[in-house]
């Protein structure tokens, strides 16, 4: 078994879904399993030269190669996001497969409403569909498992209590989306990863570690561990002697972020060229910023994660193509700038103290490696 994770450096957007993809691609018989967050993520993959984009909220970025998806239980669902989702991707002429763990969260219409209201007041940069305010609900008590669908006088009672809970009206449409959900033949309800093959895994992150609701800057984080927190638990949940074999660090040749909450550079001229396939410049929480890459963020992004600093790491450079003219970045403060591409990567590892780069240019995971 190889075990391999994908983890973003910065604020999301990084290129996750599309270096999962890749790997994917080169890996003999991959599961790609969801550790973090949930229906709120947004990546994109787009598979080659002849096929359309697909941004992927609550399947796995290797759906496209017939890849399965594990939801772990630190992720939420949303019923009506999955069976959305999952007609786009069958009128396409994919069959995916999806595991969910019986302990994941299920996100409601009340969630996603209570999110929006609170959102319009606390400006905390939200996707606004419900995953923080699922989460705050499970903390206190207010339980709506996957495992509670199979159940349906207990998930009608706590459905009850829910709408008296939030005070809004009942929703028969989400109620119809959850039986439909849990007839679909390619939706699995699991306990644990399965084990009906050897699978090698891939553990995809949703955002990136300085959104992390221990590392970021709170209250501009997201409620969920985006690092490699999670990975290990479930590894240890399911498999005690294995361990991670490759670590995967992602970020972007420049800084992004939506929506409100701090970033470094904000007032830095830059010469980052606005990518014509970007697929999430803007969603509800607002403008998609850039500016220059900090690699003093990335390099204290990875010592706030223990198991992440203690390791032989591999960096994944996204996006070079998005680069006019030379290339910076910025490090404690100070703009280095560079004639070529290969000084400026190789610059960026160095400062990080990783030998192993991958880079890439859109919108294809056209990955080239080098070690320095």
């Amino acid at each position: 078994m190889i075990i391999k994770a994908v983890i973003g450096l910065g604020f999301g957007d990084e290129g996750k879904g599309m270096f999962t993809d890749y790997l994917c691609s080169h890996t003999a018989n991959p599961l790609v399993i969801r550790f973090n967050g949930g229906h709120q993520a947004g990546h994109t993959v787009v598979p080659d030269t002849y096929s359309p984009a697909h941004v992927f909220s609550n399947f796995g970025s290797g759906t496209l190669r017939d890849v399965p998806t594990y939801w772990s239980k630190f992720c939420t669902i949303y019923p009506v996001g999955i069976l959305n989702e999952l007609k786009v991707l069958k009128a396409d002429g994919y069959k995916p497969v999806l595991y969910i763990d019986e302990r994941c969260p299920i996100t409601t219409p009340y969630e996603i409403i209570q999110n929006k209201l609170d959102d319009s007041s606390n400006q905390h940069g939200s996707v606004g569909v419900g995953f923080g305010r699922t989460i705050e609900r499970e903390e206190k008590f207010y339980h709506l498992n996957f495992i509670d669908l199979f159940y349906p006088q207990v998930f009608n009672a706590k459905m009850n209590l829910l709408a008296k809970y939030y005070g809004f009206g009942y929703d028969d449409g989400f109620i119809d989306a959850c039986q439909e959900l849990i007839s679909t033949s390619k939706i699995n309800r699991c306990y644990d990863i399965p084990r009906d093959s050897n699978y090698d895994l891939i553990f995809e992150g949703a955002q990136g570690l300085m959104l992390d609701q221990h590392y970021g800057f709170f209250p501009h984080v997201t409620r969920s561990n985006t690092g490699s927190k999670n990975v290990l638990e479930i590894i240890n949940e399911n498999y005690q002697n294995e361990r991670i074999n490759y670590m995967y660090l992602v970020t972007r040749a420049y800084q992004t972020r939506h929506g409100n909450g701090p970033m470094t550079n904000p007032r830095r001229s830059h010469n980052i060229d606005i990518n014509p396939n970007e697929t999430n410049k803007t969603n509800f929480q607002g403008e998609f910023r850039r500016t220059l890459l900090d690699v003093s963020l990335l390099e204290y992004a990875i010592k706030k994660d223990d198991h992440i600093r203690n390791r032989n790491n591999i960096l994944v450079v996204t996006c070079l193509d998005h680069i006019e003219n030379d290339y910076r970045f910025t490090y404690n403060d100070r703009i280095s700038s560079f004639s070529n591409e290969d000084d400026f990567v190789r610059e960026i590892a160095f400062k990080l103290k990783i030998k192993h780069v991958l880079r890439s240019r859109t919108p294809y995971p056209n990955i080239e490696e080098r070690v320095y």
